[in-house]
């Protein structure tokens, strides 16, 4: 592996810098929302084509879009009066063998589950349309992607990347949503909706925490009460941050409120794309499930691509992973950073380049901490193959 290269950073860590920015959009966010219904059908073809086929055939599903709705919301009550309309696209095999698959039927099935599965308050039969667009595939990539020689090839020259471990406020932003979107707490106060977007910002000893909340109006039938909501998650998310740091950190929920005017968040479905917010496949968390503007990012959607060949799902995950091996296994290295470059028609397992960059304590042996670190990337190199599986399975959250 004579492509894969360790290098010192000369730098503090995210951890002890002074300005940060993190986001995560919860899973009822539009973006979220629409990576899921795609991932969903990539990993329900894949099943098919291995029933039907024996193997996973060539897919890219990684096109989608919801368009919003409209609704009339008061307290207490709310009707969607126009649906939301999921839109799947992208490409996929269609007839293997003398054997034909229905894409688009999978497709819409997988979008109509998915959302059955993520929201609460949505009655997907009623107040949401599925229109799946799916066409055959490329030619040239499929027959890339049929190639028996083993190892599969990469379908892209593209690049993926990932960091470990998570900062403080990155923990904070991370855990923040995942626990308001829990189901335990939906039992307690399920009048907090499924869309909820945190942004985290550090700013010297300062934590502030913006979250956006698309409460449920039928649970909330006066402007008291939803106040008494507000405060009550408020306090809910202080005693979580303090689980995380002993800094101070401001929470500020549905800052765009005028409680005097009686103009909050308030939504039937507990979704912003019930009343025009859109939703677009990539435009969300990153594979990490995070938005970091200070970290190494991929722009890469990687919701929908195929788990065999496609590198922009894969060498995102396999980046990810690795990077956190190397952090955990690794005396002395506090930060890693994981670049993987492919070369389409190139196998999987050679990437054209590995860069690992590491941050190591001072004084601390960094020869022997990169070749354990060359050693961690050879070892994921080799069991790239495996990730295929776990994907198809949901082993991997890609948003």
């Amino acid at each position: 592996m004579k492509n894969i290269s360790v290098r010192r950073l000369d730098r503090i860590p995210m951890e002890d810098s002074d300005v940060e920015f993190v986001e995560r959009k919860g899973v009822g966010h539009p973006d979220s929302l629409i990576d899921g219904i795609v991932e969903r059908v990539s990993q329900d073809l894949s099943k098919e084509y291995l029933n039907s086929a024996g193997m996973i055939l060539h897919h890219n599903v990684d096109k989608g879009l919801i368009i919003g709705g409209a609704s009339k919301v008061g307290f207490g009550r709310g009707k969607i009066t126009r649906k939301i309309e999921v839109i799947v696209a992208g490409r996929a095999t269609n007839r293997f063998d003398g054997r034909s698959t229905d894409v688009n039927a999978i497709a819409a099935d997988a979008a109509v589950r998915y959302l059955k599965e993520h929201t609460h308050n949505l009655d997907v039969d009623s107040e949401v349309t599925v229109r799946s667009k799916i066409a055959s595939g490329s030619a040239d990539l499929t027959s890339l992607f049929m190639r028996e020689n083993g190892v599969p090839l990469a379908n892209d020259t593209s690049f993926g990347v990932g960091f470990a471990p998570f900062s403080t406020v990155e923990k904070i932003v991370y855990e923040t949503e995942r626990y308001l979107n829990s189901e335990a707490y939906k039992r307690r106060m399920p009048g907090v909706g499924d869309d909820i977007k945190v942004m985290g910002l550090k700013d010297g000893a300062r934590i502030t925490l913006t979250i956006a909340i698309a409460f449920v109006a039928k649970y909330m039938r006066s402007i008291d009460e939803y106040v008494s909501y507000k405060e009550k998650v408020g306090n809910d998310v202080a005693a979580l941050a303090r689980k995380f740091t002993d800094k101070e950190v401001d929470i500020a929920i549905n800052h765009g409120d005028s409680i005097e005017k009686k103009e909050v968040y308030l939504t039937k479905s507990g979704l912003s794309c019930e009343a025009g917010d859109d939703g677009s496949v990539g435009r969300g968390n990153r594979v990490n499930g995070l938005i970091t503007p200070f970290r190494y990012m991929s722009l890469e959607a990687a919701a929908g691509k195929n788990p065999v060949s496609h590198v922009g799902k894969i060498y995102n995950i396999l980046a990810t992973k690795l990077a956190g091996t190397v952090v955990t296994e690794v005396p002395h290295i506090k930060e890693c950073h994981i670049a993987m470059l492919s070369q389409i028609g190139r196998k999987i397992d050679d990437p054209k380049s590995l860069s690992v960059s590491v941050i190591v304590d001072k004084g601390s042996d960094f020869d022997a901490a990169a070749k354990k670190a060359r050693y961690l990337a050879v070892e994921a190199l080799e069991n790239t193959g495996n990730l295929t599986k776990e994907i198809v399975l949901g082993k991997y959250s890609v948003f």
